[in-house]
This record gives C-alpha cells, structure tokens and sequence, in this order.
C-alpha cells in the first residue's frame, strides 16, 4: 500500500526523485500513465497487469470503452529508476499533468499519484471541506 505526501522538484530533462519508500513499492520496472483530474498514476507492475485484465473485459464495441482504452493506455510508458533514483516522465505525461517546477507525490493505496503543485493545492482546497459528505456517501452502508 503507498501512502503519504511529498514534494519533490521535476528537472529540466523531465525527471523526478519518488521517495524511496515508494520505489521500494514500485520495484525496478513500473509503469505512468495519464490519471484523472490531470495527475499521473504510477502502478507497480503487478498492479499494472490486474487493471490490464480487467480493462480487457471493457466490450470494444462501445464507443466509451474505445475512447477509454486509447486514452488510458496510449499515455502509458515503461519506467525505471536512475542511480539516483529518478524517473524520466515523457513529454506527453509532463504536459498532460501540467507538470512545471513543484511536483507532489502522493501515495494513493494500489498506486502512487504525481500531481503539478498548483493543482494539488487546488484539488485539496476544493476537496478538503466536502470530505465528511464524501465519505457519508460511499460509506453509507459500510459499518467502520
């Protein structure tokens, strides 16, 4: 499981430390690929290959499966890590994440989420206040 929250700065050649205790998590071989609310989600290769399986099963006569599956994975890429335990992002996942200077790495449970600064605080201050709402709504009928 990944969590936590840290910021780390993304280089001119579009490279970015994640924590070494998400490498750990990740392993040699991961994969980025475009998230939502214009992030990018970092799988472990395992987690990867599930949601594969399970996006295989998407009817390829529906058109939003189609538009879902292109999207999804023509924004995936293979990564390693360098000595230093860096991440060359491709230019299309740089851009897609509006990614400049300030990054944040978060650690969101299957998966590891790397979000511009900017956008980060922004999705946090929109979010932040509706949080008990949210999860009265997906925990409705869920005894915790």
């Amino acid at each position: 499981m990944f969590m936590g929250e840290y910021h780390h700065n993304i280089d001119d050649k579009s490279r970015l430390v994640l924590p070494s205790k998400f490498r750990n998590g990740l392993g040699e071989r991961f994969i980025v690929a475009r998230g939502f609310e214009k992030c990018l989600y970092v799988y472990p290769m395992k987690e990867w290959e599930r949601l594969e399986a399970q996006l295989k099963t998407l009817p390829f006569t529906k058109k939003d499966a189609r538009t879902f599956i292109r999207t999804f994975f023509s924004g995936a890429t293979e990564c390693e890590f360098d000595r230093q335990g860096r991440t060359c992002l491709t230019s299309p996942l740089v851009s897609y994440a509006g990614l400049t200077k300030e990054c944040v790495v978060i650690g969101a449970n299957d998966r590891v989420e790397i979000w511009d600064k900017l956008a980060w605080d922004e999705f946090m201050n929109m979010n932040s206040e509706k949080l008990s709402d949210i999860a009265e709504n997906l925990f409705m009928d869920v005894n915790l």
